[in-house]
């Protein structure tokens, strides 16, 4: 497992491990499963890809919904497949909410209530997001302290969860364990956090060029202008939309998309630093990725997942 924040050098450290162990990759990003969607979420490109095998990138089209479940049973059955070719899966990513569907597995949740989230969806409409998190405050107050009154889309589902007869847990998900039946190398990759926000800033603007603005365009075209596809939520797609319907100027979008990606990186920090077995590695520290491979090897031999 390597695992940490956006642009610390996952992929080119599953890139040198490739070279020193026989092995395939179990993508754990939640961008990445889309089609079409290439200029902004750091997928590997051809060289990486050809270099290791990369399972669960380009499963979904952008009008698709991917959520952990349906990860979990696509990472298992890849997992197999892999350790029947005689190679070591490597789940690698940054999406935390994945990884820990995988190792611990879920309960399984209500379905969703249509009639009921176009009932939630008209009040938040006429009497704003606070109210929706009021009524989750008045029936599962620990699920409600743990998610902005804004956050109109999880406190809509956690009221959604509520009246099937389930108790919302803070986060949503509910673990099925808190045990993996895996035996487990889960290293964290990390890097001083003033450098590695400086790195992404210079990347979210590296990536709001052209090829961005036409695979947004193309998108909206193709989809019917539908800035609501599942994909868009990712940033960079969604400042960019603002962009192609004249709502923001291009200079704002990328100040939009570099102060998220900071924001998401200290979240994804936060998320993994709260799991028990990670081992931080500093990439830096290491000597970049070929270093950090060196040490991720050193580890799979001395826990026996290796020769």
């Amino acid at each position: 497992m390597i695992a940490g924040p956006t642009g610390v050098g996952k992929t080119a450290t599953a890139v040198a491990l490739a070279r020193r162990v026989p092995m395939a990759v179990i993508s754990a990003d939640s961008r990445q499963v889309y089609r079409g969607l290439d200029a902004a979420t750091g997928k590997p490109g051809p060289a990486e890809r050809a270099a290791v095998r990369h399972h669960l990138l380009d499963v979904v089209d952008p009008d698709e919904r991917y959520q952990a479940a349906r990860f979990r049973a696509d990472a298992v059955t890849a997992i197999d497949a892999i350790r029947r070719q005689g190679r070591l899966p490597v789940v690698v990513g940054g999406t935390g909410l994945y990884i820990r569907a995988l190792l611990r597995g879920l309960d399984p949740a209500p379905p969703r209530d249509p009639e009921l989230r176009r009932e939630l969806e008209a009040i938040a409409a006429t009497e704003g997001s606070a109210a929706l998190h009021a009524r989750l405050v008045a029936v599962a107050p620990a699920a409600a302290r743990a998610l902005h009154p804004n956050d109109r889309v999880r406190v809509i589902r956690a009221l959604e969860v509520h009246r099937a007869g389930h108790a919302p847990a803070p986060e949503q998900v509910r673990w099925r364990t808190h045990e993996t039946a895996y035996t487990l190398c889960y290293v964290g990759l990390t890097r001083d956090r003033a450098r590695l926000f400086e790195h992404l800033r210079a990347r979210a603007a590296t990536m709001a060029g052209p090829a961005l603005s036409s695979e947004v365009e193309t998108l909206l075209a193709r989809h019917g202008h539908e800035a609501e596809l599942p994909a868009f939520k990712g940033i960079g797609y969604k400042e960019f939309v603002e962009v192609a319907r004249g709502r923001v100027t291009r200079d704002e979008a990328v100040r939009r998309m570099q102060r998220d990606t900071v924001r998401y990186a200290k979240r994804q920090w936060t998320w993994f630093a709260r799991e028990p077995v990670v081992r931080w590695l500093d990439v830096d520290e290491a000597g970049g990725p070929e270093g950090a491979a060196d040490q991720i090897k050193k580890l799979l031999e001395s826990g026996g997942l290796i020769e």
